[in-house]
């Protein structure tokens, strides 16, 4: 992909942001906990969120699509693959299906695409063989293709050392469809599956930093659901409307829970101006987010770095157009993403002229002048899409952005709609 340098200020109101991935994925996979038929809108068709869907299928489930609809109705029974389970490039996908299969009765093999299969999923598969759980994978278990031999749990307790979302939901789903458990983590992480699965009809009791599962002892209610647009993708354009002047822009049915909007509240401490407008909200909160420039000081962020794993590249990019020397601190997940994040985006960082400190855990920018550079994405959809925000303002040559499709197959098309002239 190469991004050609904006020469005007950005003006708009978007509503074709792609559609909430954590929330399409669960959708999928928590359709399978009810007997009746859920109903999706707006479910994100983006190759992550299909190969969730194709699993779904896999497992028995029957998937149609009116007016724009998904309707997946479940099996009486999971059925038992004589295939194995591809989840592309998702790691959410990987480690939710993990625990949900760890407490189903059958053989299930979880496999990705070249950059998944290296990803550690011991941090999922520990947690789960530690409560009974039957996991066995490549490199000792820690990499996929990975083999479950799943069963019905007993009723287990877990103390999570890290605050993950992904850990957290294989846990409560291993736990529901078993005899129950509880868990807790350092920080409240992402908290999605809590408020689908109580939406759903599940009884969670949640706890300050954890939460008590009692076990399913029948179906749950289907999903009656239009998935919100997803924050973390809308999360580029905001960068873009803080870091080029007099820029303003709107994002329409965006998803407000609080633990998916801590990068725009870090973008309003930076100095631009932004806004929040709750419009509606049955499993979520949804409504507007609105971002007009102003220019932007450094910033040390180092709290509810769980709140903002996937938004730290743009955030860097922030960082990178700031007055002074801003940093990343606690955030050692980041090295377990796509890619190592940490480390790619230093590099990349470092090719546009700017100086940038790697640490552990994270990293600090000092704000200047970015020079047009070719950036290698290491198949990192969210080190691509950064960079090309970063293009904007000075052009960007962004190798291997064909990942981008795994989350936002209409990016390309939305940065031409802000006016800017880019070459796939």
């Amino acid at each position: 992909m190469k991004v050609y340098a904006l020469r005007t200020p950005i003006s708009a109101s978007l509503e074709n942001i792609a559609a909430d991935k954590s929330i399409s994925h669960r959708c999928a996979i928590f359709s399978l906990l009810s007997d009746k038929p859920s109903r999706v809108k707006n479910y994100l068709k983006a190759e992550d969120t299909l190969n969730t869907l194709e699993i779904v299928k896999n497992l028995g489930a029957h998937i149609e699509e009116k007016e724009g609809e998904l309707i997946i109705t479940p099996s009486a029974n999971l059925k038992e693959p004589s295939v194995v389970l591809e989840c592309g490039n998702s790691g959410t996908a990987m480690r939710l299906f993990m625990g949900f299969l760890a407490a189903s009765e059958g053989f299930f093999v979880l496999s990705g695409d070249e950059f998944l299969n290296r990803r550690p999923m011991a941090r999922v598969a520990k947690p789960l063989i530690s409560v009974g759980a039957k996991i066995d994978g490549a490199n000792g278990g820690d990499h996929a293709p990975l083999a479950i031999r799943g069963k019905k749990l007993e009723y287990f307790k877990f103390d999570s050392k890290i605050a993950s979302a992904q850990v957290k939901s294989a846990l409560i789903l291993a736990g529901l469809k078993s005899n129950g458990c509880e868990l807790s983590e350092p920080e409240l992480s992402r908290d999605h599956t809590e408020r689908m699965l109580k939406g759903m009809g599940a009884s969670l009791q949640i706890l300050p930093c954890g939460v008590k599962v009692e076990p399913m002892n029948a179906p749950l209610k289907p999903l009656e659901i239009c998935v919100p647009n997803d924050p973390s993708s809308a999360f580029f354009f905001a960068v873009a409307a803080a870091i080029i002047p007099n820029s303003h822009i709107v994002l329409k049915n965006m998803l407000l829970n609080k633990t998916r909007v801590e990068a725009f509240k870090i973008l309003a401490k930076m100095g631009a101006q932004v806004t929040f407008k709750e419009t509606s909200g049955t499993y979520e909160s949804i409504g507007e987010i609105e971002i007009k420039y102003a220019p932007l000081k450094a910033v040390d962020v180092s709290e509810n770095i769980s709140w903002l794993i996937d938004e730290v590249p743009a955030l860097a990019i922030a960082f990178a157009n700031a007055q002074g020397t801003s940093s990343v601190r606690n955030a050692k997940e980041l090295r377990v993403k796509e890619s190592d994040r940490i480390a790619i985006m230093v590099q990349g960082l470092r090719k546009c002229g700017l100086e940038v400190e790697e640490f552990e855990d994270g990293f600090s920018v000092k704000g200047g002048e970015a020079n047009c550079a070719i950036i290698d994405s290491n198949g990192d959809h969210r080190i691509a899409m950064s960079f090309a925000v970063l293009g904007l303002k000075c052009g960007m040559v962004i190798e291997k952005s064909e990942f981008i499709a795994t989350s936002f197959p209409n990016f390309s098309g939305i940065l031409r709609q802000l006016g800017a002239s880019v070459e796939d």
